[in-house]
């Protein structure tokens, strides 16, 4: 049979898959922290390591195998023609020839694109987003991703630069992002940024589980406790759930009106929250965005939990390759 390795890097973990040809299946799927701290050359040379452990292990679980080749999907802002990486602020590259790189270790073909674009094309090839012509999907974890169907096609841009909806602005005097700009979406519905409200409402004096969950320590806190802190019914922790939805309904209104898709696909670490998210997100979309645009709108959570991100850098090899 015949895959694609798939490279999803993100700025908390690697995610690296064999993708058959027809995205039906990924085989030795892996997870390892990014470990941004050690540094650009050593995370790039982790991902060839794990690449070439998933390439052995597809061989013994299928002796017949053939890589055709390596799709990387990496944050931005990126040169796909040049693969490289412009700058990112989450793993603290500058131009970095991520495809050059791991292609020429791994002596195979490959491509580059947007992280949040190949999980947005993972989701339309075979997950929820199947057959929708126009479509939008968020990436929430690290960062906030973004990625653009118009049409069936996936739109990047005059420079590779479309869909970057993390870095909308939804607070024109608001938060500093890592960006550099103020009032990104990002600034406030990211995994690190509801971590940050939590602790700064818990340092301002609000009594909540989250101390208890955490330790004791504020560090330790992250998205994920904020949500069991909800489900245990922690007044803070709700407060911060539906703050999060309003943020991300405002920037996903503006989406409804301005592309009218018929899905939008939400994906990433903070969907773990389940229907306390998504409940009051759709109820903001749905207040702030037009009614036609709302009722032709379907908000749901992407249904390639851990690999959309994988399936869809094999499918933009393919569709580079093709």
């Amino acid at each position: 049979m015949q895959y694609i390795l798939g490279i999803d890097i993100g700025g908390t973990n690697l995610v690296i898959g064999a993708v058959t040809e027809d995205g039906s299946r990924v085989v030795g799927h892996v997870t390892e922290p990014t470990g941004v701290p050690e540094g650009p050359d050593a995370v790039i040379n982790r991902i060839i390591a794990m690449a070439r452990g998933v390439i052995a292990e597809t061989h013994r679980q299928d002796s017949e195998a053939t890589i055709l080749g390596v799709g990387i999907g990496s944050p931005g802002p990126l040169n796909r023609k040049t693969g490289v990486v412009i700058f990112t602020p989450n793993l603290r590259w500058t131009n970095m020839p991520v495809r050059d790189r791991i292609g020429t270790a791994l002596e195979l073909p490959s491509s580059l694109d947007n992280d949040a674009n190949c999980a947005m094309l993972g989701e339309h090839w075979v997950g929820a987003a199947v057959g929708a012509k126009n479509a939008v999907c968020y990436t929430l974890g690290t960062g906030i991703g973004g990625g653009i169907i118009v049409g069936g096609k996936l739109v990047h841009g005059a420079s590779d630069a479309a869909g970057e909806l993390g870095h909308v602005t939804i607070d024109v005097n608001g938060r500093r992002c890592g960006c550099g700009n103020y009032g990104c979406l990002e600034a406030y519905a990211s995994g690190p940024a509801i971590a940050r409200r939590a602790v700064e409402a818990i340092e301002a004096g609000a009594v909540t589980a989250m101390t208890a969950i955490s330790g004791g320590d504020p560090a330790r806190i992250t998205a994920q406790t904020v949500f069991e802190a909800s489900a245990m019914g922690d007044g803070l922790a709700n407060e911060l759930v539906l703050d999060t939805a309003r943020y991300l309904g405002v920037g996903i209104a503006n989406m409804l009106n301005t592309l009218n898709p018929e899905v939008v696909v939400i994906c990433g670490g903070v969907t773990r929250a389940g229907d306390r998210l998504f409940e009051p997100l759709r109820r903001e979309i749905a207040r702030r965005a037009f009614k036609p645009a709302v009722e032709a709108c379907r908000v749901v959570p992407g249904a390639l939990e851990g690999t959309a991100g994988v399936v869809g850098a094999a499918r933009a090899w393919l569709d580079e390759h093709a």
